[in-house]
């Protein structure tokens, strides 16, 4: 395969030729873990925005806002805060674009309060079970108009949710229903007014209980836009109630140059190590890869003698000690599917499906079998998953008949896509989330292997008729622009297949490999 590598150009622009690189793990993805004792960030590749984790024992369980992508809300599972193994999705019934959920265990009882939008209604749900790994139930509609709720218990013993712009209110007994008015308590820190942010955007509030203080840590300066501009914050108060006294060190953490590795960092979670050593994990943009979103960083944090913290990672583009030098565990997930399964690969999701969007779906023997819906990619709600890595490449045989139009798609909204489908009578290529119909070459009948490769946003397509000799499309794309800061949506570019129209679309052997 003919590449033609920016690495050079990007990395050692932006982070000089001695910055580190990531090990390989499972199909060569990003890792974390370097083998001894340390660890590079992104602990998570990839679009894992507002992580929310929690300490369970000797295990620790986190999720991440999922937006318009079902099964929703998925849980990962770790020991050592570093490698991390996805476990079940929490979410199946789409109620909306799903925003910073918060995971917590209360009286031996798993909840998830989240924010989700549609156009009608915006609204905070919560789902729960008994175990980590489900059953969780239906969501239920807590009757909230706020963004980013955060659960806490008071010295009061009562529960509640603190909100998005400084406002609280108390939780039922059983963490199901509200119980009470919402009232303001907290107006937030302000920062200077010249620095360079998004908005204020007081947001994402997570509560920690430790020795004689609550904690209220919580993002300001909005979530994208600038690097500069997403915050770290913190205020204590001895009760619940407050009230609530800024720290002297904040922001605890801010990207303050575009030089910087990692922008946008903020949306924090903190949380005990299994050594004993205290941690923040949070999101942030990778410099120069927008396109992947927010990624989950780890930064460690000390306790100070006057009872605040502070962060100690710097800017994150060194490798960091790890929270325990256990041996290394397996990371990640394989992205290839073979659809030998009667199941459909935990690494999928449909992007804003219909509440019987996996009717249209079969899999097994060697085959995923997709109906067809709508009429482009834009609106059949495509297959897709989440790739954490600067380089790689996707191929998938696909057959269709004579009512389907099927493909192979960078796709990260219904507003903006790329890739190439076919028809039985003609290609279909798909730039800037729009479609042109094109000659399908000479030879080429309903049955085809696409391969799409994403070389540090420059994407190059190929097709064969036998997986064994390969042609190069005419036309090649840049795609670094596709992201949240040109076309709204949190979401990130994600590998996809879809199937338009009437008929259905048979996808084989879908392989993707991580390139250097």
């Amino acid at each position: 395969m003919t590449r033609v590598s920016r690495r050079g150009a990007l990395g050692g622009l932006l982070f000089g030729m001695t910055a580190p690189a990531w090990p390989r793990g499972i199909e060569g993805q990003r890792r974390a873990d370097l083998g001894d004792g340390t660890f590079l960030n992104p602990v998570l590749a990839g679009d894992r925005p507002d992580p929310s984790l929690i300490r369970d024992g000797s295990s620790y369980f986190m999720t991440f806002s999922s937006f318009d992508a079902y099964p929703g809300l998925q849980i990962w599972r770790s020991e050592d805060l570093i490698n991390w193994q996805p476990r079940t999705p929490a979410l199946s019934t789409n109620v909306g674009s799903v925003w910073a959920p918060e995971l917590v265990k209360h009286a031996d009882r798993y909840y998830i309060y989240f924010h989700a939008r549609t156009p009608e209604r915006r609204s905070v749900y919560v789902v729960h079970a008994a175990d980590i790994d489900g059953p969780w139930s239906e969501p239920i509609d807590l009757g909230l108009a706020h963004i980013d709720p955060g659960h806490a218990v008071g010295e009061d013993g009562r529960r509640y949710l603190f909100l998005s712009g400084g406002d609280r209110v108390r939780l039922s007994a059983d963490g199901l229903h509200i119980d009470g008015a919402i009232e303001h308590v907290y107006d937030g820190w302000r920062y200077p007014e010249e620095w360079v942010v998004e908005s204020f955007s007081q947001e994402g509030p997570k509560i920690l209980r430790h020795g004689d203080f609550f904690y209220m840590t919580l993002a300001e300066g909005g979530t994208a836009g600038p690097p500069t501009g997403h915050m770290v914050v913190v205020a204590r108060s001895r009760s619940i109630h407050g009230p609530w006294e800024n720290s002297p060190y904040n922001p605890v953490v801010r990207t303050r140059s575009a030089s910087e590795r990692w922008w946008s960092r903020g949306h924090a979670t903190l949380i005990e190590g299994p050594d004993a050593r205290w941690w923040m994990m949070y999101h942030g943009y990778e410099n120069g890869f927008y396109t992947l979103g927010r990624q989950a960083l780890l930064e460690p944090i000390v306790w100070t003698a006057d009872g605040w913290f502070q962060a100690t990672g710097g800017d994150l583009a060194q490798p960091l000690a790890k929270p325990s030098a256990t041996v290394a565990r397996p990371h990640g997930m394989p992205l290839s599917d073979d659809f030998n399964s009667d199941r459909l690969g935990n690494q999928w999701r449909f992007h804003a499906p219909a509440r019987n969007e996996s009717d249209r779906i079969r899999v097994g023997g060697g085959a995923l079998l997709l109906r067809g819906k709508g009429s482009a990619p834009s609106d059949c709600s495509p297959l897709t998953f989440v790739a954490g890595d600067h380089a790689y490449f996707v191929e998938v045989e696909i057959e269709v008949d004579d009512s389907v139009c099927a493909g192979l798609l960078l796709f990260y909204s219904e507003r903006l896509y790329a890739g190439l489908g076919f028809t039985a009578r003609e290609f279909v290529m798909h730039r800037y989330g729009l479609e042109r119909a094109l000659a399908k070459p000479t030879g080429i009948g309903s049955r085809l292997w696409l391969r799409l490769t994403n070389d540090r946003h420059i994407v190059t397509l190929h097709h064969s008729t036998d997986a064994r000799r390969w042609t190069k499309f005419d036309v090649q794309m840049e795609v670094s622009s596709y992201h949240h800061n040109v076309a709204g949506g949190f979401h990130s570019l994600r590998p996809a297949l879809y199937a338009a129209g009437r008929g259905q679309a048979q996808f084989r052997r879908l392989r993707y490999e991580a390139l250097p």
